[in-house]
C-alpha cells in the first residue's frame, strides 16, 4: 500500500460544523491546494503538501503550519523549487531504495517511493530511503506517522540550509538538522518524536522575533559571536546554537552525514547550492533527507505490546506527557471543533476564497 505523506487521521467535522474562531481541516486543506496550484504546483503536489501544511497546523505545529505557505509559493513562483517534478525511483538493493527528487519537494517524493518501499519491506524487512534534489519545508512526524500505523519503525531526517553555529565556528556551518523517530505502541496512538538539533527551531525563531519576544541566553549568538538574547539578532547577525552542546552538535554532524552526505545531497554550509542566490526567489532549502523503516516482526512477534508496556511503566513513574501528546491532544480538539484560526490562517483564507 502507498503511504500518503501525512498522516492517515480522520478530517473530523466539516465547515459547517466549525465553532466561531475555527476552520475545518478539509477547508484549510482546499484554501492551501488554491494557493500552492495558483503558485505553480501540480495538483498531485499541491495536494501532498497541503494535507501536510494543515496536518502541522491541526496538531499545533504553527512553526511548520500555515506560517510555511509563503515559503512554498515563493519558491513556486520564483522557480527554485519544482512544482510539477516527476522523481526518479531507484531500488538499488533489496533493502535500499535511492530517489532523486528532481528538484521538487520531499514528501511527493515519499509518495512516488511507495510501492518500491512496500517491495523492500516485504523482502528485507527494512528500507531505507536515500533522496537528493529535493525540497522539504515542514515537520518531519507527518512523514512517519503513517508507517508507524501500520506497524512499522521508523526514523528520518533532514538537513537544510545553515543557520547553526557550532561553538568554536566562525561561521554557520549546520543547519537546525532535525530528526524524528517513531514506533507502534498496542493499543494506543505511535509515540512520535520530532525535534531540531539546534537549540531552537529556526521556525519558531522566525515565530518568536515576530511576537516581539526574547529567547533564553544559549539559544544563539549575534553581533561578534555574543550570546544574546534577541531572536532578531540571532537571525540577522549570528546564528542558532546546537542543543545540549557538543551532544547536540555531535547529532547535527550525524544528520548532515546521513541526510546529505550519504543521499548526495548538499551540505547545510554550500549556500550555493541549498538556496536561491536571490532570497526572493523562494523560502524552501534544496537539500536532503534519510529515511529508515523496519518492520519488527522480523526481530520480535510481540515488539508492539513490549512498547506499550514500556509506556505503560513510564507513565505509572509519574511521566505525563511522552512525544507526540501535545500534538494528539490538539488534534483531537481540531477534529471536534476545528483549527483555531490564526491572523495567517485568515490571510490564506481570504486570499483564496
Amino acid at each position: 500500500m502507498t503511504q500518503d505523506a501525512a498522516p492517515s487521521a480522520d478530517p473530523g467535522i466539516d465547515a459547517a460544523s466549525a465553532a466561531p474562531g475555527r476552520v475545518a481541516f478539509d477547508e484549510l486543506v482546499t484554501a492551501i491546494e488554491r494557493a500552492l496550484t495558483r503558485a505553480g504546483a501540480a495538483a498531485e503536489v499541491a495536494a501532498v503538501l497541503a494535507r501536510n501544511c494543515a496536518s502541522c497546523e491541526r496538531d499545533g505545529a504553527l512553526s511548520h503550519g500555515v506560517f510555511r505557505v509563503p515559503g512554498y509559493v515563493a519558491s513556486l513562483r520564483g522557480g527554485w523549487a519544482d512544482g510539477s517534478a516527476v522523481p526518479i525511483v531507484d531500488r538499488a538493493a533489496a533493502g535500499f531504495i535511492r530517489v532523486d527528487g528532481a528538484n521538487g519537494f520531499s514528501q511527493p517524493a515519499l509518495v512516488a517511493a511507495g510501492e518500491a518501499i512496500e517491495s523492500a519491506i516485504a523482502d528485507a524487512g527494512v528500507a531505507v530511503v536515500a533522496t537528493k534534489d529535493s525540497h522539504h519545508f515542514s515537520s518531519l512526524w507527518p512523514d512517519l506517522e503513517p508507517f508507524a500505523e501500520r506497524g512499522l519503525i521508523g526514523m528520518t531526517m533532514v538537513t537544510g540550509g545553515a543557520s547553526v553555529i557550532p561553538r568554536g565556528a566562525n561561521r554557520k556551518m549546520l543547519g537546525t538538522n532535525p530528526f524524528a523517530f517513531a514506533s507502534p505502541v498496542a493499543g494506543s496512538r505511535p509515540l512520535v518524536m520530532d525535534f531540531a538539533t539546534s537549540s531552537m527551531s529556526h521556525g519558531d525563531l522566525q515565530l518568536t522575533a515576530g511576537a516581539g519576544r526574547s529567547v533564553p541566553l544559549g539559544t544563539g549568538t549575534g553581533r561578534d559571536g555574543r550570546d544574546t538574547e534577541d531572536p532578531n539578532e540571532i537571525l540577522d547577525e549570528g546564528g542558532l546554537l546546537p542543543f545540549g552542546g557538543h551532544k547536540g552538535a555531535a547529532l547535527s554532524l550525524m544528520v548532515e552525514l546521513l541526510a546529505s552526505g550519504l543521499t548526495g545531497g548538499a551540505f547545510s554550509y554550500r549556500e550555493d547550492l541549498v538556496f536561491a542566490k536571490h532570497s526572493e526567489d523562494g523560502g524552501t532549502a534544496k537539500t536532503g533527507q534519510l529515511l529508515l523503516l523496519i518492520d519488527p516482526a522480523r526481530g520480535t512477534s510481540d515488539y508492539a505490546a513490549r512498547a506499550a508496556e514500556f509506556v505503560g511503566a513510564l507513565r505509572s513513574a509519574g511521566l505525563e506527557r511522552l512525544p507526540a501528546d501535545h500534538r494528539y491532544r490538539a488534534r483531537a480538539e481540531a477534529d471536534r471543533i476545528g483549527i483555531p484560526v490564526t491572523p495567517a490562517i485568515r490571510e490564506l483564507l481570504d486570499a483564496t476564497d
